[in-house]
């Protein structure tokens, strides 16, 4: 039986990842953990945590991990670049699976979305479209972001240098070379990614649409059983999934 921690455990993803493990035969609920409880004391003793917090806190629970030698699957979003690089050197000393977005659904869809973009380099304006609930704090989505990397790595683009994250008043001609982000928020949309490649006569739309969080519930719980064969390293759900391979 896999020993999983769950973090964040009174929110929306950790209330489902909860479910989720109580419902799988493999798999048994160590610990849950919330602001405030000993994350050291909790975590003692685990296979593996999952975390769908904040990046701060997700950052001291991975050092935690890194001590004790348990493995972790990380979905939470919003990390910049320094944050990255942390959980990085975390995985060094700990087997960690890092992904903006733990849906199967949706990495498949990163991969029809390289393809797509290797056939439409030319001729075609690139457009991601997101949106989630009232809640979510970071914008763009992480998902999103990383549906625009996979783009621009076909490409052969540098994201930094082509993302247009928001347009107002006389923006001019569009720029062909660009990869736009717009943003919506509202409700309770679970989260919803489109990636527009609008052409001259016709276009093409690539969508995944979530209707329930136990996608990304048993999507971690995939990423958790891949970690039982690592001893260190950072991976993603390319590499749960073989894709990779």
């Amino acid at each position: 039986m896999l020993k999983v921690a769950v973090m964040g455990a009174s929110g929306r993803m950790g209330k489902m990842l909860i479910e989720a493990v109580e419902a799988a035969e493999d798999c048994t609920l160590h610990v849950t953990l919330d602001k405030g409880d000993d994350v050291r004391t909790g975590l003692t003793g685990a296979d593996v945590m999952i975390d769908f917090t904040r990046p701060e806190a997700t950052l001291a629970h991975l050092a935690v991990c890194a001590d004790l030698g348990v493995k972790a699957v990380v979905g939470t979003t919003g990390f910049d670049d320094a944050q990255k690089a942390e959980i990085a050197r975390f995985a060094e000393r700990t087997a960690i699976v890092f992904a903006p977005n733990m849906s199967v659904g949706v990495n498949v869809v990163l991969k029809l979305l390289d393809l797509a973009a290797r056939a439409m380099n030319e001729g075609f304006d690139i457009e991601i479209i997101e949106a989630h609930h009232r809640m979510k704090v970071d914008a763009p989505s992480g998902t999103a972001l990383q549906m625009g990397q996979v783009v621009a790595d076909a490409l052969g683009r540098d994201l930094k240098q082509c993302a247009v994250y928001g347009r107002e008043g006389v923006t001019g001609v569009r720029d062909p070379s660009t990869i736009g982000f717009a943003t919506v928020r509202g409700g309770d949309i679970i989260g919803d990614h489109t990636v527009l490649f609008a052409g001259t006569g016709e276009r093409i739309e690539i969508s995944h649409k979530a209707s329930n969080r136990g996608i990304y519930a048993q999507g971690s719980l995939r990423a958790a059983r891949f970690l039982a064969g690592q001893r260190t390293g950072l991976f993603g759900m390319n590499d749960v999934l073989g894709f990779a391979r």
